[in-house]
């Protein structure tokens, strides 16, 4: 993806989650996802679980994390030994599946975020971040790859404007060995939703 450039009072900024558009970002807490039968608590937790496909205990340790900070905090301790070494090839394309995953098991919530951005510009506001989102630069603005932003404009297109399709089932990308708890993911639909706020739950899902 190329370098672009956005003017700040011309786009859908987000940065906190406890800010206007907050759920779009993948630490927001609240859009929990089921995988392989595996509750997940944020799109965060899946996307850096998924770089160690090899590692069952590392994904165990990022996923039981009770916040997204936190999770890719665990990610960070381990990415320079055990990271699948196709993660940067990889990384857009397990991105842009997670990002089906939190519409696709989110959809009321998160269809209607996406519907309140109109036909702006999303970026995500990064301040070193090389990919995924875009820094200050001279006055109001904004450089860099914003591949997270371009990535909710595209779910955006593909399934917000388009009013006939709502998504129901999401297809795996096409990544070699996506495992999840040695277990390979194969299509995930709506169908296999349980109550993702129900906290026994979730603390079931880590044992």
């Amino acid at each position: 993806m190329d370098i672009r450039n956005y003017n700040s009072k011309e786009v859908i900024v987000f940065r906190k989650t406890t800010e206007a558009f907050g759920g779009l970002s993948n630490m927001a807490s609240g859009y929990a996802l089921y995988v392989n039968e595996v509750i997940i608590p944020s799109s965060e937790h899946l996307y850096q679980a998924m770089r160690y496909p090899t590692n069952p205990e590392i994904q165990f340790e990022i996923i039981s994390q009770d916040n997204a900070m936190k999770a890719k905090m665990i990610s960070n301790k381990y990415k320079a030994a055990y990271s699948r070494p196709d993660w940067e090839k990889n990384q857009i394309k397990i991105m842009r599946w997670v990002l089906e995953l939190k519409l696709a098991q989110n959809w009321d919530k998160f269809s209607t975020i996406l519907q309140e951005t109109q036909n702006k510009s999303i970026v995500e506001y990064a301040t070193d971040n090389k990919i995924w989102g875009a820094k200050p630069s001279n006055n109001n603005e904004l450089v860099g790859v914003n591949a997270l932003g371009r990535l909710l404009m595209e779910l955006r297109e593909k399934y917000i404007f388009n009013q006939d399709k709502r998504l129901y089932c999401v297809n795996p990308p096409n990544v070699p060995a996506l495992l999840l708890y040695n277990q390979y993911v194969d299509v995930v639909c709506d169908d296999k939703i349980i109550d993702f706020h129900n906290e026994d739950l979730l603390e079931e899902s880590y044992i």
